[in-house]
């Protein structure tokens, strides 16, 4: 009896043990993500003109306030996405526009151009001159009034690597192709810098809610002298 016992107990151990190791080796399971708000596709009130905000994760965080901001003026979209590099631009615009006709377009590249990534820019000045000239030529073949939004400050001690002087240089090249090109700039650069310290988070090129409502607020602006200019 005592050895049928420990026979049934050492059988137990080894089917635990067996279960224990296929449990291990099955994929943990990812934790779902939590939607985000910006993203939500919004249905168009009618009679409103539309309104496509084109940009990173520096738009995703006005978007919300820039809708509320022009609530009952416009229908204000964006790509269920953070936009990036020009290079991402390139291969997204003409999903991100759509077959619908937009009145105002209002968009930034440079960021993520501009960062550095094992020691390498992910895309050089000069690869991004021409693309964002690629892009300016997409966008105005929609008929929109066209908004480039000049790219914000970058502080001190971010990761990944990037400096302010490259967002200076980056912003330069981009005021010539719009110059050339006649497209209106939302100097976003220069609304902010003054006050860094009150809006962005430290170390960091994001802004605190509170400061990316600051910059809804500017760009709500720049959206609706676009607007009044169009009609």
């Amino acid at each position: 009896m005592q050895h049928a016992t420990t026979r049934l107990a050492t059988s137990l151990i080894a089917l635990l043990l067996i279960a224990g190791i296929a449990s291990a080796q099955q994929p943990a399971k990812r934790a779902k993500r939590r939607p985000i708000p910006a993203f939500a596709q919004i249905k168009d009130v009618p009679n409103l003109p539309r309104v496509l905000l084109l940009g990173d994760s520096i738009s995703i965080g006005y978007t919300l306030p820039v809708r509320a901001a022009l609530e009952g003026k416009a229908n204000v979209h964006r790509p269920a996405t953070n936009c990036g590099p020009t290079t991402r631009g390139l291969d997204g615009i003409d999903q991100w526009l759509g077959d619908g006709k937009w009145d105002v377009i209002h968009f930034n590249w440079g960021l993520h151009d501009l960062k550095y990534i094992e020691g390498k820019q992910q895309v050089p000045l000069a690869e991004y001159e021409k693309n964002l000239s690629k892009l300016v030529e997409r966008l105005k073949e929609t008929g929109a009034k066209l908004i480039w939004c000049a790219t914000t400050p970058v502080p001190e001690g971010v990761s990944p690597p990037r400096t302010d002087a490259d967002v200076v240089a980056y912003n330069a090249v981009a005021a010539k192709i719009m110059k050339a090109n006649g497209v209106a700039t939302d100097d976003l650069y220069a609304f902010a810098l003054p006050q860094l310290k009150e809006i962005q988070r430290e170390a960091n090129v994001h802004f605190s809610p509170e400061g990316s409502a600051v910059l809804a607020g500017q760009v709500a602006k720049s959206i609706l002298e676009a607007l009044n200019e169009k009609n």
